[in-house]
C-alpha cells in the first residue's frame, strides 16, 4: 500500500486533512485522522498515533503554562481590572489629540502583560475601549474596531505569552528568555501604533479629550496598582530565578484570584464557574489541536520533510536575510489564510532545521515566528479578531477590513525592522544572560 493508487501515503495523509477540514471537522482533529490514515497505509502500527501523544504531553512540563494563563486571562475579564487600568492610562496618555486612541494602544500594552492572548486581549478589554471612543460619535465605529484589533496583536509578544510558549515546545528554546526577548518588540509595535494613531489624530482632527488633574492621577495609580504589579511580579520572579515560567502561569492566576475576590470583590460564584467552564473549553480546544500536532510532526519527521526543505533551500544558497525574507513572506501569508497555532505547531517546525544551519538565532527567529502570527490575526480573510470585533461592536467587517489596512502595514514594517536589527530582540536576554 505504499503508493495507492499512485500517491504516497504522505500525499494521501495531506488530501485527508484538507478533506476532513473542508467537511468541517476542527483541525486538531483533521491532522489526527490524516495521521492515522498515514499509519495505515504506510503498515505501520496505528498505535503509534497514542503514543507520540502521551510521550509529547507527559514530558513536556512546559504544557502547564497554557491552561493557567488561560484561567489569569478569564478571571482579570470577571474583577473591574479592565476599569481601573482604562481610567489610569486615560489620565496618563488621554489628554492628547487622539486621547482615546492612545488609551486604546497603551492599554492593551499593559493587559498583554497579564493575559499572554491576542483574543483575551480584545474579548477582555476591547469592547470597553471601543465603547469609550465611540461614545457621542467622537470617533467611528470601524476605526475604534479597527484599533483596538491592531492593539490586541501586542498580547502575545510581550510576556507572558500562549505562543511563545508553544514555539518553546517544539524548538527546545527558553521560555524565560522568548519572553525577555518579546518586551522590546512590544514596545516597539506599540510606538508605531500610537505614531499611526497621532498621524490620524491630526488629520481628521479627532477630540482632545479633558485633562485628568494631575491630583487624581496618585489615587487612580493606587487604584491600578494590583493589576500594574502583576507583571513585575511574574517577569521578577521568572529572571530573579523564584519560579520558572510555568510557575509563574500558576502564580498570575492565584495572584489575578486574590486580587479579583479578596481586593476588589467583583467576583461572583457564577461568574468563577463562568470562568472555570471557559478555560476548560479553551485548553480542549489548543489541547486537542497540540496532540494532532504532535501526531502530525511524527510523520513528517518520518518522511524527512524538514531535511528535505533544508536540503531545498540549500542549493540556493540562501543568506540568513533571505531565508528570513522567505519566511516572512510565507507565514504572512499563511497567516491570512490558516489559524496561527496549526502554523505554528505543523509549518514552523519545517523551517526550524534550516533556520539552525543558516546560524539563525532561536529566541530571534521565535519572535520574528510569533509576530508574524500575530499580523495575520487583523489580516484577511481569516483574521480572527477583526471577526471578534465586528461581532462585540455589532459593525460590517467591509469598514473595518478597510480601516485596519494601515494597522497592518504599520506593523510589517515593524516586524522588517525586528527581523534585520536582531538586537532589538535580543538584547534585553543577553542582559539577562543569554549567551545566544
Amino acid at each position: 500500500m505504499s503508493a495507492w493508487l499512485g500517491l504516497s501515503p504522505f500525499a494521501w495523509c495531506v488530501i485527508a486533512i484538507v478533506a476532513f477540514s473542508l467537511f468541517g471537522l476542527p483541525i486538531g482533529l483533521s491532522m489526527l485522522g490524516a495521521s492515522i490514515f498515514y499509519l495505515l497505509l504506510s503498515g505501520q502500527d496505528v498505535g503509534l498515533a497514542a503514543e507520540q501523544i502521551l510521550n509529547g504531553l507527559t514530558n513536556s512540563y512546559t504544557l502547564l503554562a497554557i491552561p493557567l494563563f488561560i484561567l489569569a486571562s478569564e478571571l482579570m475579564t470577571l474583577g473591574s481590572l479592565s476599569d481601573r487600568l482604562l481610567a489610569w492610562c486615560n489620565a496618563l496618555v488621554g489628554r492628547f489629540r487622539g486621547g482615546m486612541g492612545h488609551v486604546n494602544v497603551v492599554s492593551s500594552l499593559i493587559f498583554s502583560g497579564m493575559s499572554g492572548s491576542a483574543v483575551a486581549d480584545v474579548v477582555g478589554i476591547g469592547k470597553l475601549t471601543m465603547d469609550m471612543m465611540t461614545k457621542d460619535g467622537r470617533y467611528t465605529k470601524a476605526y475604534a474596531g479597527a484599533i483596538t484589533a491592531a492593539t490586541a496583536v501586542i498580547g502575545p509578544i510581550i510576556p507572558p505569552s500562549i505562543p511563545l510558549v508553544l514555539y518553546a515546545l517544539i524548538s527546545d528554546t527558553s521560555i524565560g528568555y522568548l519572553f525577555a526577548a518579546g518586551v522590546v518588540p512590544g514596545l516597539v509595535m506599540t510606538l508605531v501604533m500610537m505614531g499611526l494613531n497621532a498621524y490620524f489624530a491630526h488629520k481628521h482632527q479627532f477630540p482632545v479629550e479633558a485633562a485628568v488633574p494631575m491630583r487624581e492621577f496618585f489615587p487612580l495609580t493606587i487604584k491600578a496598582l494590583p493589576a500594574l504589579m502583576m507583571p513585575v511580579v511574574l517577569l521578577g520572579g521568572i529572571y530573579s530565578g523564584v519560579m520558572t515560567p510555568t510557575e509563574a502561569a500558576a502564580v498570575a492566576a492565584f495572584y489575578t484570584l486574590v486580587i479579583s475576590v479578596g481586593l476588589y470583590r467583583s467576583v461572583t460564584p457564577h461568574g468563577m464557574y463562568n470562568s472555570l467552564l471557559n478555560s476548560g473549553r479553551q485548553m480542549a480546544t489548543i489541547g486537542l489541536l497540540i496532540a494532532g500536532a504532535m501526531v502530525f510532526n511524527y510523520v513528517v519527521a518520518k518522511e524527512e520533510i524538514p531535511k528535505d526543505v533544508q536540503a531545498w533551500l540549500a542549493g540556493y544558497q540562501l543568506s540568513k536575510n533571505s531565508f528570513l525574507l522567505i519566511v516572512n513572506i510565507t507565514l504572512l501569508i499563511l497567516g491570512a489564510l490558516m489559524e496561527g497555532g496549526t502554523i505554528l505547531l505543523v509549518i514552523v517546525p519545517i523551517f526550524i532545521p534550516a533556520a539552525q544551519a543558516l546560524g539563525i538565532d532561536m529566541v530571534h527567529f521565535g519572535l520574528v515566528v510569533t509576530i508574524n502570527l500575530m499580523i495575520g490575526l487583523i489580516t484577511p480573510p481569516y483574521g480572527l479578531l477583526l471577526f471578534i470585533v465586528a461581532s462585540i461592536s455589532k459593525q460590517p467587517l467591509g469598514p473595518l477590513i478597510k480601516e485596519t489596512i494601515p494597522w497592518v502595514l504599520v506593523l510589517i514594517a515593524a516586524l522588517m525592522f525586528m527581523t534585520y536589527v536582531p538586537e532589538t530582540v535580543l538584547w534585553l536576554p543577553r542582559m539577562l544572560g543569554y549567551k545566544g
